[in-house]
């Protein structure tokens, strides 16, 4: 299996920048055909476990030597280059079109893009999860703070059929938007995100998807999925840089969502010398929602991260994170110590999993791991108190084995 590292911006290239030699010359990195020898390709330390990629994907050296190698070319020839490669890959990554995709800075970005940005009014209500990351709660509070909408939080399910039919019943006429989590960070409950599109169509509602730990740990193809907003980061599952992200929108609905903050490349035309000075209107695709100069290195390296994922296979990634999820969750099981709080229901777990003890605080745990060598991160959102294990493809089972050996001391 081999790798290709992306060339820098199409851009620079076409301003001569980068020579054709250059591009020639372009590394290759054998990534190997066992998980053992991809692990190679990461410069995790061999010390510790680094079981928290719910929080932060530590990239593999491609990714970093990507950026490194941007920065070292903007900043030797002073040409900063444009992002619009990495615009493409991402969209691609996704099965979307470049013209459906904004460049964000994380999650929360796109998150409020889309909840300032839809026509919403004192009253219209937009039904939540109460197992929210600040990121999306926050925004929408705002809103309601300000405006006067209505948030209807629901409690999910032990299964996707029950947590379909929590949003269900909390829909009324006035509801608007069904804003949710694709996979929650409390617990990585993956909700159904089919069955709240179809939702969504039945009521004639939008769906706002916060989507921060979808990209990386699924297999996603978002235009056949149906979802009308998706906002995702590229640092967590995408194995990416921090500060970059993306927020996917429907070509149909690009107009139907205002642009607030708008800079270079936002608009369609404007003019100071009119009278009165005018905007004369928006760029035609969901690039009005980023504005102004961007991180060429950041992107490159952003779309270097999708590389990697498409040259070992989507499918295959997918496939095991869920194995080491559910080798983990047979472990615990096993243990008879633990409340699992993620969903024993297959189809609503990825990567995370979720847990507490009845007798020994969280806290306790963690810190216990912690002098262990293991990284972890702990739960007190929503009243959890648990501790969280999220793993990606750098991980193994041995690994896992520690972890459950340490915890069947507790």
């Amino acid at each position: 299996m081999t790798f290709t590292r992306r060339d820098f911006v199409k851009g620079v290239v076409a301003a001569g920048v980068l020579s054709k030699q250059s591009i020639a010359s372009a590394k290759t990195v054998e990534l190997g055909e066992t998980w053992e020898q991809i692990r190679t390709q990461f410069p995790l330390q061999s010390t510790r476990a680094y079981l928290n990629n719910g929080t932060f994907g530590p990239s593999p050296n491609i990714v970093l030597q990507t950026i490194q190698d941007a920065l070292l070319q903007t900043n030797t020839t002073g040409e900063y280059g444009h992002t619009t490669e990495a615009r493409e890959t991402l969209a691609h990554f996704v099965g979307a079109k470049p013209e459906e995709i904004s460049l964000t800075h994380n999650t929360t970005e796109g998150i409020n893009i889309v909840c300032w940005g839809l026509p919403l009014k004192a009253g219209d209500e937009v039904i939540i999860s109460l197992h929210e990351h600040v990121g999306n709660a926050l925004p929408w509070l705002n809103r309601a703070k300000l405006h006067g909408i209505v948030l209807k939080p629901v409690e999910p399910g032990y299964t996707a059929d029950e947590t379909l039919a929590n949003i269900e019943k909390a829909i009324t006429p006035k509801s608007r938007v069904l804003a949710l989590p694709h996979i929650t960070c409390t617990t990585g409950q993956v909700f159904p995100l089919e069955g709240i599109v179809a939702l969504a169509k039945k009521y004639d509602l939008i769906t706002a998807i916060d989507g921060a730990h979808g990209p990386g740990t699924l297999a996603l193809d978002l235009p056949k999925i149906g979802v009308d907003f998706y906002c995702s980061s590229c640092h967590k599952w995408m194995l990416g840089p921090n500060g970059t992200g993306f927020l996917y929108m429907k070509e149909e609905l690009i107009d139907y969502l205002q642009a607030y903050h708008v800079g270079a490349y936002s608009d369609a035309g404007w003019d100071l010398f009119s009278n009165p000075p005018q905007l004369e209107g928006y760029n035609p695709t969901a690039h009005r929602y980023d504005y102004a100069s961007q991180s060429t290195p950041l992107y490159m390296g952003a779309a270097a991260a999708a590389d990697f994922h498409e040259a070992i296979g989507k499918d295959k990634i997918e496939s095991r994170i869920r194995e080491l999820n559910q080798y983990l969750f047979e472990g615990l099981t096993e243990l008879k110590k633990f409340e699992i709080l993620t969903p024993k229901e297959s189809s609503s777990r990825a990567g995370v999993l979720s847990f507490k003890s009845n007798t020994v605080g969280y806290s306790d745990i963690g810190k216990l791991l912690s002098q262990h060598k293991f990284r972890v991160r702990l739960v007190p959102e929503s009243g959890l108190d648990a501790v969280r294990i999220s793993t990606h493809i750098y991980n193994t089972k041995e690994e896992l084995d520690g972890l459950l050996k340490v915890l069947a001391t507790v």
